[in-house]
C-alpha cells in the first residue's frame, strides 16, 4: 500500500502542476481523476487478492470440491485421516492425496486400510486427472458408481475388501487405460459385464469372493494383456471357455470354489507362462488334459474336490518346476505314476481317489 500511496500522490502532484490552480473547472477535473486513480488502485489490489486465492487451489476448485464431497460421504474415520482435509493447507497436501507437479491436479487417492466407513460420492467422477484410486481394506459400501466411467485416465482401481454391492458398472469400459482392477472380497452380484472386454490394457483382474453368477464369459479371451485373473469364491457356473487359451500372458489363474462344470479345455496348454492354476472345489470332470505339458512354468496346480477321472497323464512329467500338486478328492484311478517321484514337489496330495 505504501508504494501505491506514493504513486497516487505523485500522480496527483503531476496533475496539479499541469493545471491552472485558479480554475474551478480544472480543479473539478483534477478531483475526478484523483478519485478515479484511487478506485483503480483498490480494484487492482482486490484483484491480486482474488488471484492469490485461485492460485491457492491451483486453479482447480473442481478437484477441491470433489475431495470435500468424498469426505462428507465417509461416516466413520477412526484414524482421524480427514483432520488434515481442510483449507488451512492446499488439498494436494491432504493425507492420501497426490497431485501432479505441473497442474496441481489430483492424480492419486490412496486411503487403503484406514478403517473408513460410508459410501462414495458421485463427485469422484470429477477428478478427471486421477490415475490411481486405492481404497482397499475399508468398509465403504453402496454401489460402485457409474461416475468411475468418466475417469478415462484411470489406471488403477483397487476396492478390495469393502462392502460394495450391486453389479460391476458396465461403463467402466470407458476407462480404457485401466490395467489394475480389484473388486475382490465385496458383496457384488450380477455377472461379469461384457463391456469389460474393451479394457485391452487390463493386466490384473480380481473379482473373487463376491456373489457373481452366470459363467466365465467367452469374451475373456479378448483381454490379451491379462496376467492375473482371480474369480474364485463366486457362484459362476457353466464351462470354462476355450477362449481362455488366448490369454498367452497369463501367469496366475484362480477359478476355485465356484460351480464350474464340464472338462478342462485343451487350449489351456497355450498358457505357457502360467505359474498358478487353481480349479479346486468345482464340478469339473473328464480327464486332465495332456496339453498341460506345455505349461512348463507351472509351479502350483490345485484341482482337488472335482470329478476328474482316469489316470494321471504322463505328460505332467514335463512340469519340472512344479512345487505343489493337489489332485485329491477326485476319481483318478489306475496306478500312481512313478514320474511323480522325479519332480521337485514340496507338496503332493493324491488322497481320496480310486488308486
Amino acid at each position: 500500500m505504501n508504494r501505491q500511496g506514493r504513486g497516487s500522490s505523485f500522480a496527483a502532484m503531476s496533475l496539479r502542476l499541469s493545471c491552472p490552480v485558479h480554475s474551478q473547472a480544472n480543479e473539478a477535473i483534477l478531483l475526478f481523476f484523483i478519485v478515479l486513480l484511487h478506485v483503480t488502485i483498490l480494484a487492482v489490489f482486490a484483484g491480486s487478492k482474488s488471484t492469490g486465492t485461485s492460485s491457492y487451489f491451483g486453479g482447480n476448485e473442481t478437484d477441491h470440491q470433489a475431495l470435500m464431497a468424498f469426505k462428507t460421504h465417509i461416516t466413520f474415520d477412526p484414524q482421524n485421516i480427514f483432520s488434515s482435509w481442510n483449507d488451512s493447507i492446499h488439498f494436494c497436501e491432504w493425507e492420501g492425496v497426490t497431485c501432479g507437479h505441473k497442474h496441481k491436479r489430483v492424480t492419486v487417492l490412496d486411503l487403503h486400510s484406514k478403517g473408513l466407513e460410508g459410501s462414495l460420492s458421485p463427485f469422484i467422477g470429477n477428478l478427471s486427472f486421477i490415475r490411481e484410486i486405492v481404497l482397499s481394506n475399508n468398509t465403504i459400501g453402496g454401489k460402485i458408481l457409474d461416475e468411475f466411467g468418466r475417469l478415462f485416465r484411470l489406471r488403477v482401481l483397487r476396492l478390495y475388501n469393502n462392502s460394495f454391492n450391486e453389479e460391476i458398472p458396465a461403463n467402466l469400459s470407458h476407462c480404457f487405460n485401466l490395467y489394475f482392477f480389484d473388486v475382490g472380497r465385496n458383496n457384488l452380484s450380477g455377472s461379469i459385464p461384457m463391456e469389460l472386454s474393451f479394457l485391452l490394457k487390463l493386466e490384473v483382474l480380481y473379482v473373487d469372493t463376491n456373489n457373481l453368477k452366470g459363467g466365465i464369459p467367452t469374451f475373456i479371451g479378448n483381454l490379451s494383456s491379462l496376467q492375473i485373473l482371480f474369480a474364485s469364491n463366486n457362484v459362476l457356473g457353466g464351462h470354462i471357455p476355450d477362449t481362455l487359451g488366448q490369454l498367452r500372458n497369463l501367469t496366475d489363474l484362480e477359478f476355485s470354489r465356484n460351480k464350474l462344470s464340464g472338462s478342462l479345455p485343451f487350449e489351456v496348454g497355450n498358457l505357457v507362462h502360467l505359474g498358478l492354476l487353481d480349479l479346486s472345489e468345482n464340478k469339473l470332470s473328464g480327464k486332465i488334459q495332456s496339453s498341460l505339458d506345455s505349461c512348463t512354468s507351472l509351479e502350483y496346480l490345485y484341482v482337488e474336490d472335482n470329478l476328474f477321472q482316469g489316470e494321471i497323464p504322463i505328460s505332467l512329467s514335463s512340469l519340472r518346476g512344479i512345487q505343489v500338486m493337489d489332485l485329491s478328492r477326485n476319481n483318478f484311478s489306475n496306478q500312481i505314476p512313478n514320474f511323480l517321484e522325479k519332480l521337485s514337489l514340496k507338496n503332493l496330495n493324491l488322497s481320496f481317489n480310486d488308486f
